[in-house]
């Protein structure tokens, strides 16, 4: 691959402008594919990059006022540096979006004769990227970018009623090739400002240059999405004054659930990704955000003050929290009382560190984060660790958490269904984990923060004065649902949800809802029982908004204990008022995107014991019944599920019993075949732990 693209450009000037007296010259007129030497990192981009960095070079005059550079940019993950005869001027932002943004070029950067414009990435990570279209203005960022003002007002709608507030919100701005276009405002203390995404308290003003533009404004998952088209002539003409005035409506119902993100980051803090503190505050009231834990690493921050001095208070109530960030793991916690001593994150042993965390003053909920994602060399869910199907850890380390990420928005996996089957395991095992949707949000723009959420069963009728003590309450007991750009409900005997244990005699009638906004897809719904699919439906009209699917299910001949759990499925959103992102760590260069929603789980008592038994207490019992006999064993374990045979399967195993061997294999031929398929799951991920520890 050639190490660079070598352009010799004389430039055309384009007409200049009457206001800025500017001229524009067009440097690059196409987008080039860019990576370093390695394997591409998306199959979409093709196997051998067009360069491994961009060099422009161009005939030009010292410059002795600021003049500006303009390109576009599209999936940027890592560090690219651009720097003009050397210097450096600026470099890419770190966002996987189509954009089109600006920096200045000093006076005195220009040179008379040839100039080089170099863009080259820093560090030695694949990052496919496109970007050109490059453009040299002899007028500064600023003239460029306010030469027609633009004035947003956005209102809530209720039928024909406006709000007579303004409405916080999220304003997304998009030129003519789709791209999402820089315009000309700063963060303040009433707007959060990134380049096309502009976050404000319903009330915003910024520049945009000559074009064709579309304005879009939401407020996150439960409201719908509004667009204007704004045509600004160009500037030779007489500058425009835009005034543009919307409204937005809700589109999903969440009654009696409180919108709860529990891993919410800033920069002022965790020191990288690029949200102030004062910049949360106007993305969480923007993306209505009900419940937002502070999370930021190793420290605890109480929103109270600032959200106070902003008056945003009264749109969400903080918590303060903390990721206590370890070497082998990382954990958010919550509620934690003002001034408490911090965790001791150096500690290396979870039983250490499980101990630090609970004796933290107040603390309720323990999270652990994105368990398949490698941080520090340590992955919690890596097969050298962890049995999924079993939830066995193969440390003999004890998980004294009571929740688990299952969709982080800002990490999210290539396989999504992967941490459910986590979580699936882990309920199988015995314990008692809530699943959880969060964003793991450091920025303003790249990630939005609630747009993976946990809605907890609360009151929400007053999001400024939410119960804390009785949402966490609820959140430890499970009664939630984990929300990535669809909401699955369920309620077993049209009574229970997630949470509750059932008590049953007979057949169980299970009615399940999807709902979403407009702007998102439905294409199908499953219901699992101990983790196994049971029923699935496709969905017909799942496009509209509110709910999308609504149907019921009968349950007939359960033998045991399960516990259910329902999950809506759809193709990810590509508009960039809501783009749902790539993998973090991807396991696969091929990526399909997606939005998901799922239920908390529901717990049904079909033995009458008034209790939750998991599949590894029929399996102990099972095999304290069967006196060592694994014939017996087999037999007994007719009639019981998957999840149980696969715990059976298990005890065996750390019994020393040899599941792979050719006369216990004969055995289980005649086993039923759910026993079967239990029994050949935990064998295929006990292997594949082996060959993961011997290396």
């Amino acid at each position: 691959m050639r190490n660079l693209i070598a352009l010799l450009l004389v430039g055309s000037l384009l007409a200049g402008n009457d206001n800025c007296h500017a001229a524009e010259r067009v440097l690059d007129k196409k987008l080039h594919h860019l990576r370093i030497d390695g394997e591409r990192e998306w199959s979409e981009f093709p196997e051998e990059a067009e360069a491994s960095e961009l060099v422009i070079r161009f005939s030009g005059m010292k410059n002795t006022t600021e003049y500006a550079l303009r390109l576009r940019q599209q999936d940027v993950k890592q560090t690219w540096k651009i720097t003009l005869n050397g210097k450096e001027i600026g470099r890419l932002h770190r966002n996987e979006n189509d954009m089109v943004v600006y920096w200045p070029i000093p006076a005195d950067t220009l040179i008379d004769g040839e100039n080089s414009l170099i863009i080259r990435q820093s560090g030695r990570t694949a990052d496919d990227v496109r970007v050109g279209e490059i453009r040299m203005s002899e007028s500064p960022v600023d003239a460029i970018l306010n030469q027609h003002s633009v004035n947003v007002f956005v209102h809530e709608r209720h039928g024909n009623t406006l709000s007579k507030d303004s409405l916080p919100c999220r304003i997304t701005v998009i030129d003519e090739n789709g791209a999402l276009h820089q315009v000309g405002a700063d963060s303040d203390a009433t707007m959060a400002v990134r380049p096309g995404v502009i976050y404000c308290n319903g009330r915003a003003k910024f520049g945009l240059p000559p074009g064709n533009f579309t304005v879009y404004c939401g407020r996150g998952f439960e409201y719908g999405i509004e667009s204007v088209k704004v045509e600004l002539p160009p500037s030779k003409k007489k500058p425009r004054s835009v005034v543009i005035r919307t409204s937005i409506s809700r589109e999903v119902e969440t009654p009696g659930l409180v919108s709860c993100d529990t891993h919410v980051h800033t920069f002022t803090y965790s020191r990288h990704g690029d949200s102030t503190i004062e910049e949360r505050m106007l993305t969480l009231a923007g993306e209505n955000i009900e419940l937002p834990i502070a999370t930021d690493h190793n420290v605890h921050i109480d929103y109270e003050q600032i959200a106070r001095r902003m008056k945003l208070r009264r749109y969400f109530t903080p918590v303060i929290g903390n990721e206590v960030t370890t070497k082998i793991g990382h954990f958010n916690v919550f509620p934690i009382q003002a001034g408490a001593a911090i965790p001791d994150y150096k500690l290396t042993d979870w039983k250490d560190i499980f101990r630090s965390i609970h004796a933290t003053p107040n603390v309720k909920v323990v999270i652990l984060n994105h368990g398949r994602d490698i941080h520090g060399g340590y992955r919690p869910f890596d097969p050298k660790h962890h049995i999924s199907i079993t939830g066995e850890n193969l440390d003999g380390w004890e998980l004294k958490a009571n929740a688990m990420e299952l969709v982080n928005s800002g990490a999210t996996q290539t396989d999504v269904m992967q941490l459910y089957g986590d979580w699936f395991g882990l309920l199988n095992r015995g314990l008692s984990i809530t699943p959880v949707g969060s964003s793991d949000s450091h920025d303003v723009a790249r990630h939005f923060v609630g747009q993976a959420r946990t809605y907890i069963r609360c009151d929400d009728s007053d999001p400024g004065n939410i119960d804390v003590a009785a949402a966490v309450d609820s959140f430890v007991n499970g009664r939630v649902m984990v929300s990535y750009g669809l909401l699955a409900e369920i309620v077993v005997n049209e009574k229970f949800g997630p949470g509750d244990l059932v008590k049953i005699s007979d057949a169980v009638d299970v009615s399940v809802r999807v709902l979403g906004p407009s702007w998102t897809t439905a294409e199908r719904v499953e219901l699992y029982a101990n983790g196994q699919l049971i029923r699935e439906a496709k969905i017909a009209d799942g496009q509209k908004g509110g709910i999308k699917w609504s149907g019921k299910w009968k349950l007939n001949d359960l033998q045991h204990d399960v516990h259910l759990v329902a999950i809506a499925h759809g193709p990810g959103v590509k508009k960039l008022y809501w783009p749902t992102a790539k993998a973090y760590q991807p396991t696969s260069p091929r990526w399909e995107s997606y939005v998901i929603g799922s239920t908390g789980a529901v717990w049904l008592d079909v033995d009458g014991d008034g209790k939750k038994t998991s599949a590894v207490n029929y399996a102990t019992r099972l095999l304290k019944e069967s006196s060592g006999d694994v014939k017996k064993l087999i037999q007994l374990l007719s009639g019981y599920d998957t999840a149980v045979a696969a715990q059976a399967a298990s005890l065996l195993n750390s019994q020393g019993v040899r599941l792979t061997e050719s006369e216990f294999r004969k055995q289980l031929r005649f086993a039923a075949k759910p026993v079967q398929n239990g029994f050949n799951m935990f064998i295929k991920e006990w292997r594949d732990s082996q060959i993961a520890r011997s290396k």
